[in-house]
């Protein structure tokens, strides 16, 4: 069995046999495992014997950079033939990538390396490029979050994205870039050579001016279909421009994520417009921007269109409150696509609830998991949930958390839950506090059900 290991100290015997075991396998995880140099000793002596190991997944070690160029020294070994390489958090620093970038351009067997939130600053990155420059690399994803770049890093990374047709994902989010390396970097994305798939540029200095750059980029590259570019404060202006691309013929879009992007109402024409004649388009996040009710009309308009397929739409946190329920409903009556409603953490209180519910009743609304947590609700609404939970097999996850729905309100959703319509999955009650005869009756439901998992 291939060892998949979380948050254990591994020492002593305990080791010595995970060492054993991963003679032949072909998946290794050790995430949060309190790691050590030593460790990665222990770990080179496999790459030298295990040429059917592809992946090794090593998050949440304190390897630091001495570890890792020991492991360097052992993926260089000719029986490696790793595929995907996970370091995240490891306390690495730019003094490692000299390290990393002769395992880069050494093994093209290696097609896919995390390295998020370590810091490797601007002369790490610089010195990764070169790496992922030489002919050999054949890097598929790349993911260089929080990893302390820089605007100098743009102008290699631009060279990257000319030179290497095979790289499809690249997450470079929590960088503090700036529109001047985006627009370098859009440069790049706009190379024939350049195939990207999926692009994260959240949290990276983007503003309205670099919009127009990425509009270009969505219009002109059908093979971006995955873009986050949320936490970024380009606002409505930024939107609109960023639309334009999105809304050409030849933009392919299948994921975008907006969250905290100081969206409002004013954004919601040319949303709506997006959602109703993207037909690619199947998830979207929109979390903690200030829409409001008349938003979020204008967002159920593109919701009830009929070429409108999206699969999944967040809006936590977005100015919301009964007053729009009647149109979510009708969205819930009427569209059969989508599966996933994040719409708690909005002032929806138990009247914005029920109305919501009336939709999610409807034989045509195929839900499969609806998020009401943080909605000011109580026990009065958990009639209308617990009729969702009784009659709509296809809910397999309903959240809500941080609720006052109280021992009477829980034992409504427990009556619901027992029914055998019900197939639910996952009930999650984080911070909702109910007796400890409520609680036996809850554990008792979870054990008779086994397919059900109730997370509080």
């Amino acid at each position: 069995m291939d060892p998949d290991v979380q948050c254990e100290e591994l020492t002593g015997s305990r080791w010595t046999e995970l060492v054993s075991s991963m003679k032949n396998s072909k998946t290794i995880r050790l995430d949060d495992c309190s790691l050590s140099r030593s460790h990665c000793e222990d770990l080179c002596s496999v790459f030298s014997t295990n040429q059917s190991l592809k992946e090794l997944k090593l998050n949440n070690n304190e390897l630091k950079d001495e570890g890792v160029k020991v492991l360097c020294k052992g993926l260089l070994t000719p029986s490696c033939n790793l595929e995907l390489l996970w370091l995240q958090n490891c306390s690495l620093t730019g003094a490692c990538c000299e390290s990393l970038c002769s395992v880069l351009s050494k093994k093209p067997s290696l097609t896919e390396l995390h390295l998020g939130d370590n810091k490797l600053e601007t002369s790490g990155g610089k010195v990764l490029c070169q790496g992922l420059l030489d002919p050999n690399c054949k890097i598929r994803s790349l993911t260089l979050s929080y990893c302390e770049l820089t605007k100098d890093n743009a102008e290699l990374l631009t060279s990257v994205l000319r030179t290497k047709p095979t790289l499809k994902e690249l997450n470079l989010s929590n960088n503090e870039l700036g529109d001047g390396a985006i627009k370098q970097l859009c440069r790049g994305l706009m190379d024939p050579n350049c195939n990207l798939e999926l692009l994260h540029l959240e949290n990276c200095g983007v503003t309205a001016e670099s919009c127009a750059d990425l509009g270009n980029v969505l219009h002109t590259k059908p093979s971006l279909i995955d873009l986050a570019v949320g936490d970024n404060k380009f606002g409505d202006a930024g939107l609109a421009l960023l639309c334009q691309g999105l809304l050409h013929p030849n933009c392919k879009i299948q994921k975008l994520w907006l969250w905290e992007c100081g969206l409002t109402a004013a954004s919601c024409q040319d949303l709506s417009n997006l959602i109703s004649t993207k037909e690619s388009l199947i998830e979207m996040s929109l979390i903690t921007n200030s829409l409001g009710d008349a938003g979020m009309d204008l967002l159920c308009q593109g919701l009830k269109d009929p070429k409108c397929k999206l699969q999944s739409l967040w809006l936590r946190e977005c100015g919301l409150t009964s007053a729009c329920c009647e149109s979510v409903s009708s969205v819930l009556s009427t569209n059969k696509s989508l599966k996933e409603l994040q719409i708690g953490s909005n002032k929806l209180e138990d009247e914005g609830v029920k109305v919501i519910c009336e939709g999610l009743r409807q034989p045509s609304c195929n839900i499969e998991s609806i998020w009401l947590g943080d909605s000011d609700a109580t026990a009065g609404c958990c009639d209308s949930i617990a009729a969702v939970i009784s009659s709509k097999p296809c809910l397999r996850e309903i959240d809500l958390s941080n609720n006052m729905l109280e021992d009477e309100g829980v034992r409504k959703l427990y009556e619901a839950v027992k029914s055998p319509n019900c197939k639910l999955k996952h009930l999650v009650l984080y911070d909702i506090y109910w007796s400890s005869e409520v609680d036996d009756e809850l554990q008792a439901l979870e054990e008779s059900k086994p397919g059900l998992k109730i997370i509080s």
